[in-house]
C-alpha cells in the first residue's frame, strides 16, 4: 500500500520544468556573452579546463534533489506497522432514536442533527472509553460496534438518518435489548448504555428491557430530546424538499409530544439518570462527568494498522545529491605539456 500524506506538495513537481528551462536559459546566455570576444569553439578550445558534461551533471544533480524533496514534503507512507493499544475505560453504547419523529423542528434545526452533534462533541471528550452506536426506530441495530477508533465512530455517526431502518416507530426496549446483547455478557459492571430519543415508543413497554439491563449490570442514562407541547413531522422527498407533514389515518396532522415520564423511569431502573436537552448542550457534558468519577476497566488491547511515514529516505536521497553536486568540480584539471629547450 502506498500513499502521500500531503498530496497537495505535490504539485511542486510543476516546478521541475521551470528549473530546467532556467538551466537552459542560462547557458545559453552565457554562451551569448561569451560570442562577444570570439568563435565558441575557438573560445572552447582555449579553455580546455571547462566541460560541458559536468555542468550538465551538476544541473542534473539539482534537479533530482529538488524531485526527491518534494517527494519528501508530500509525505509518502508505505506499507503498514501494528500498534498496540491498551486502555482503562468504560464499555459506552449510544442508542440514538432516528424514527421520523426526530425530524422535527422544535429544537433548531431538527432533533435528530441536535443529537448528532451532542454525540459528536461527547466522542471529542472520550479518553479510553471503548464506544459503540446503535440506531433505532420501530427495531434496532448496531451502527457501530463497540471500538476505540473514535473517527471511526464519527463516521458511523455522520450517516444516521430516518431512511436507515425502513420500520418506523419508536422501539426504545429493542434498542435496549440490542444493548444488552451486543456488551460482553459475561461482566456485570463498566457497561453505559445513553438513549437519546423523544420517547414516544409507539412499539412496547421498554420498562421491561430496562429491568433485564440492570441485571445485566448496565447503567442507563436518557436524554429527552423535543417539547412536551407537540410539533408537526415535517416529510422530505429524496432531494431534502419538505413535501408536508405526517398525517394519521384519518388524514390529521401527527403531533410528536417529548414523553419525559417514561425516559425517567427508564433511567431509575438501572440507577441512572434522565436529563432533558437544551440548546446550551449540557447534558452529555454532565453524562461524561459523572462516567468519568465510576470505576474503569483495562479494556482489552485492539490491535489496529496505519500507515508509516517513509519521507526519510527521499529526505536523505536529496540531501546526498546536493553534496554529491557541490563535490563535482565545473573545471577539470588539465595536464599541461611544455615542449622545447633551453638554449
Amino acid at each position: 500500500m502506498f500513499r502521500f500524506a500531503e498530496q497537495h506538495f505535490l504539485y511542486g513537481l510543476f516546478l521541475l520544468p521551470a528549473v530546467v528551462l532556467f538551466f537552459v536559459w542560462a547557458r545559453r546566455r552565457k554562451n551569448k556573452a561569451l560570442e562577444r570576444f570570439g568563435r565558441l569553439e575557438a573560445l572552447n578550445k582555449l579553455m580546455p579546463a571547462l566541460n560541458k558534461g559536468r555542468r550538465n551533471l551538476k544541473a542534473f544533480l539539482i534537479c533530482a534533489a529538488l524531485f526527491f524533496g518534494i517527494f519528501a514534503l508530500s509525505r509518502p507512507q508505505i506499507g503498514t506497522k501494528l500498534e498496540e493499544v491498551k486502555r482503562k475505560g468504560l464499555d459506552i453504547f449510544i442508542a440514538v432514536d432516528v424514527s421520523l419523529s426526530m425530524q422535527a423542528q422544535d429544537i433548531k434545526p431538527d432533533r435528530l442533527t441536535k443529537a448528532k452533534h451532542e454525540v459528536a462533541v461527547f466522542f471529542n471528550r472520550l479518553q479510553g472509553d471503548r464506544i459503540g452506536l446503535i440506531a433505532f426506530a420501530g427495531e434496532a441495530f448496531v451502527q457501530c460496534p463497540l471500538t476505540l477508533d473514535y473517527g471511526a465512530a464519527k463516521m458511523f455517526l455522520d450517516i444516521l438518518n430516518p431512511s436507515l431502518i425502513p420500520v418506523q416507530g419508536t422501539a426504545i426496549g429493542r434498542a435496549i435489548e440490542k444493548a444488552v446483547q451486543s456488551f460482553v455478557r459475561s461482566e456485570r459492571k463498566h457497561k453505559v448504555l445513553i438513549i437519546i430519543t423523544d420517547g414516544e415508543d409507539t412499539v412496547e413497554d421498554p420498562l421491561k428491557a430496562a429491568e433485564a439491563a440492570a441485571k445485566e449490570g448496565i447503567i442507563i442514562y436518557t436524554v429527552g430530546i423535543g417539547s412536551p407541547q407537540g410539533v408537526p413531522i415535517p416529510l422530505f422527498d429524496e432531494s431534502g424538499r419538505r413535501t408536508g407533514f405526517k398525517k394519521d389515518d384519518q388524514d390529521n396532522v401527527v403531533l410528536s409530544r417529548l414523553n419525559p415520564l417514561i425516559l425517567e423511569k427508564i433511567a431509575l431502573a438501572t440507577n441512572g439518570k434522565y436529563y432533558q436537552a437544551t440548546p446550551a448542550e449540557m447534558e452529555l457534558g454532565k453524562i461524561y462527568e459523572t462516567l468519568d468519577k465510576m470505576e474503569k476497566k483495562e479494556l482489552s488491547s485492539r490491535v489496529f494498522s496505519q500507515y508509516e511515514d517513509r519521507f526519510q529516505i527521499f529526505v536523505a536521497l536529496g540531501i546526498f545529491l546536493l553534496i554529491l553536486e557541490l563535490l563535482v568540480p565545473e573545471r577539470k584539471r588539465v595536464k599541461m605539456e611544455w615542449k622545447g629547450r633551453f638554449e
